[in-house]
């Protein structure tokens, strides 16, 4: 039986919001999960990981990052990732050619952070006084902040731990050799099943925008991803649905009754697998969301950092929450223009309220 827009509704919903478990386990399911600097009213990683790890509190990732096996990287968007699909992207050609005098800066930059084992991006700008470079948005950053995001990205550095959101960094070894062609599109199988395992069920419209994505996260296979693509249809679960085409893993059945959403009420980061790709988010829902952090006040319609409003299989709308004075605040805008007439909708937010103070440490 083909599936219908219904079915691929629960199934989004169900299969995303897993029950809690332990938090590299929810990482592991997830694949990756993205970072956003924003708190409003916390990070878009925990904001995410609060739903699927049991007890997570805000914060416990970057706490508890030093002593797990994750990275931090950019994929088809900067995140943690487990060090298996880390090592699916690595060694990373990046495609803007470094000249040899900046070879030789990161170099003695690397061959400093060695000796050290750590090294804060202050302590590499106070020894090595690299200067100014004009940033992404036209301001003024420092040039070994600049040179250090660059061997973090080419492999030479990792990401050890942060230290009040700052990344420190620490030499990463290995990766001296490049990947053989023969398992270059198997490298890529693994990718793609990754984000198809995270967004399933996706529009195909999307799996090639994501394809497109990827090609960030592994620049040195840009020219493969036509093929991979072609493979991708050869083996995904797929139905066209109200003239869209659709696909999932070949190994599970969106009209299958196992995928059945409670009747929970969740707060979703604009971050979290079922928000990030507006394009399904349209079209399961019937709603244009809009991430309004950057679009000036007076043009916002939903709210600087709105946090569409998931009720049992349905987003009815959206909250703007923060904490002010140590004590959480929160408006609401619905779809409908006015919040479900049902007791068990209030009491569903009430409940979900209550966990977020918690999840904040505000109890």
């Amino acid at each position: 039986m083909p599936p219908t827009l219904d079915h691929l509704r629960r199934y989004a919903v169900a299969r995303s919001l897993f029950r809690p478990t332990t938090l590299m386990r929810a990482i592991g399911r997830l694949g990756f999960v993205q970072a956003d600097p924003i708190r409003a009213p916390a990070r878009a990683q925990d904001l995410t990981l609060r739903h699927r790890v049991a007890g997570y509190r805000a914060g416990d990732l970057e706490r508890r990052y030093p002593r797990l096996a994750l990275e931090e990287d950019f994929f088809v968007n900067y995140g943690f990732m487990p060090r298996a699909h880390h090592a699916l992207m690595h060694p990373r050609t990046a495609r803007e050619a470094w000249t040899p005098a900046r070879w030789k800066q990161a170099q003695a930059v690397r061959e400093f952070v060695a000796a050290r084992g750590t090294a804060h991006p202050r302590e590499v700008d106070a020894h090595f006084a690299h200067g100014k470079v004009v940033n992404w948005f036209g301001g003024a950053s420092n040039a070994s902040t600049q040179l250090l995001d660059g061997m973090h990205y080419r492999g030479l550095l990792r990401v050890a731990r942060r230290e009040g959101g700052t990344r420190v960094y620490a030499v990463r070894e290995g990766d001296a050799s490049p990947v053989e062609p023969a398992a270059v599109d198997a490298r890529l199988d693994a990718l793609l099943d990754l984000l198809v395992r995270k967004y399933a069920p996706l529009p195909e419209a999307s799996l090639r925008q994501l394809l497109s994505y990827m090609g960030r996260g592994v620049p040195q296979w840009r020219d493969a991803r036509g093929a991979t693509l072609a493979r991708a249809r050869s083996r995904l679960g797929a139905a066209r649905v109200g003239g869209i085409d659709w696909v999932w893993p070949a190994d599970e059945a969106p009209h299958s009754r196992r995928w059945r959403p409670d009747d929970a009420v969740r707060l979703l980061t604009p971050f979290d697998p079922l928000v990030w790709d507006r394009r399904r988010f349209e079209l399961l829902w019937g709603w244009r969301y809009r991430f309004e952090a950057y679009t000036p006040a007076p043009k916002r319609q939903l709210g600087y950092y709105a946090l569409p409003l998931l009720w049992g299989e349905r987003v009815i709308g959206w909250g703007n929450l923060s904490v002010v004075g140590g004590a959480l605040t929160h408006a609401f805008g619905y779809v409908d223009g006015r919040p479900p007439r049902d007791a068990r909708f209030r009491d569903g937010l009430d409940a979900e309220l209550a966990r977020m103070r918690t999840f904040l440490g505000l109890d």
